[in-house]
């Protein structure tokens, strides 16, 4: 069974180790995700983003941020899903969270940015209604080459 609980800093290294993880995967940890991941509640939540674990069994198997870019739109990042736990749609118990929360506090987008080598990830964010959107220059990660966004 998934719950899905508020960031409290003995998350911190959970939050860290589930990203550097599948980051390591596929591409290679950015200097952005060091800073995000290092430095969680600050570069995250005091900047008044939020971020979610999931556990399971009370175990941290699972997480999500949601950084703030404006007062109505927020950027989903930092998914990520504990590869022994795949499967379980644990994913998409955390993405329909965060696009709840995000309702739930009135914001009118929420977007995000992946990488086309991501089937798996893209085709769940198109069910769950993200569009594709154009990019911007000047990425803050390589690895970015699609930006989505769901309007709320």
């Amino acid at each position: 069974m998934l719950t899905i609980v508020p960031f409290e800093t003995k998350y911190t290294q959970n939050f860290k180790d589930l990203n550097i993880a599948w980051i390591t995967e596929y591409f290679i940890v950015e200097d952005k995700d060091r800073e995000l991941l290092e430095t969680s509640q600050y570069s995250i939540i005091d900047k008044g983003g939020y971020i979610f674990m999931g556990l399971w069994k009370n175990e941290p198997v699972g997480c999500f941020a949601l950084i703030k870019k404006t007062d109505m739109r927020f950027e989903l990042g930092k998914m990520a899903v504990n590869k022994s736990h795949h499967g379980l749609q644990i994913g998409q118990k955390l993405l329909m969270y965060a696009i709840d929360f995000a309702k739930n506090k009135n914001w009118d987008t929420l977007e995000l940015y992946s990488s086309t080598k991501l089937d798996t990830a893209l085709h769940i964010y198109k069910k769950y209604g993200f569009i594709n959107v154009p990019l911007e220059d000047n990425l803050e990660y390589l690895r970015s080459d699609i930006k989505m966004e769901l309007t709320l």
